[in-house]
């Protein structure tokens, strides 16, 4: 019989908690990571997983929850936490924070913060990058970041414009505080990730330019590919001018 696994997520409570029930095993693995990446997409300030109807069915299995914090550590870099019940021993391999039930783990976390947190939809169109700059703006603004509005502003323009010229499909753009770090992030629904090597691209080629703009003023970038199309993100940070922040991964991120 095939495995079955099954997923439902509540965001009725402080934070979004997703059920996983089932089992999970090298089938079900993959689909596990592309609901927790959906909603990851969403750039939640955190995510609590509910594995407690969730039996481990291969003894790597578990891994999947441990790639998932590594590949996702740089962005949005939400905290990501277990509730596992009485058989929390089966998740600790995972290195990932486990509570007994979503309620202690939202308590763990304390009271959101979202105006930390500024998102906007915006349609393909001439303008949608001007828009994008006015967002960002008032984003630095908000939050005190005056030296980061111009390096913000040429990251999600090269974004926008990038989905404006090549995906062609609506977009969300995402911005965060995180201590003296921003994140800008643009999410679309083309599946076609853009390609980045350094070297110098032809004006028609896609996202070349715009990337390497990107990677000239970013301290990190990269992009998350989902079911539905993708989010490429940049983390820009008004304590460095420049170089690379060790990354520190979803478990165990420092609030704010």
């Amino acid at each position: 019989m095939a495995s079955e696994v099954r997923h439902q997520v509540d965001t009725g409570q402080a934070y979004p908690v997703v059920r996983v029930t089932g089992v999970l095993d090298a089938v079900t693995a993959p689909r596990v990571r592309s609901c927790l990446l959906g909603l990851l997409a969403d750039q939640p300030e955190a995510l609590v997983v509910d594995v407690r109807q969730l039996t481990a069915g291969a003894p790597d299995a578990v891994a999947v929850l441990t790639d998932l914090a590594r590949d996702a550590a740089d962005w949005p870099g939400c905290h990501l936490l277990l509730s596992a019940g009485p058989g929390a021993s089966a998740w600790r391999d995972t290195g990932l924070p486990v509570w007994p039930t979503p309620e202690e783990a939202i308590a763990a976390l304390g009271a959101p913060e979202p105006r930390r947190f500024l998102r906007a939809p915006l349609e393909p169109i001439v303008g949608a990058a001007r828009r994008s700059r006015e967002l960002v703006t008032e984003a630095c603004a908000r939050w005190d970041l005056p030296d980061l509005a111009g390096p913000a502003c040429i990251v999600v323009t090269e974004m926008v414009n990038n989905v404006v010229a090549h995906a062609h499909t609506p977009m969300t753009v995402l911005f965060a505080l995180r201590g003296e770090s921003m994140s800008v992030a643009v999410r679309d629904h083309s599946t076609h990730v853009p390609r980045f090597t350094g070297s110098p691209v032809p004006v028609t080629s896609y996202g070349g330019r715009g990337l390497l703009l990107i990677d000239s003023v970013a301290q990190r970038w990269g992009s998350l590919p989902l079911d539905d199309g993708k989010v490429v993100w940049a983390v820009l940070d008004a304590g460095e001018s420049g170089g690379q922040l060790p990354s520190t991964g979803l478990a165990g991120h420092a609030r704010g």
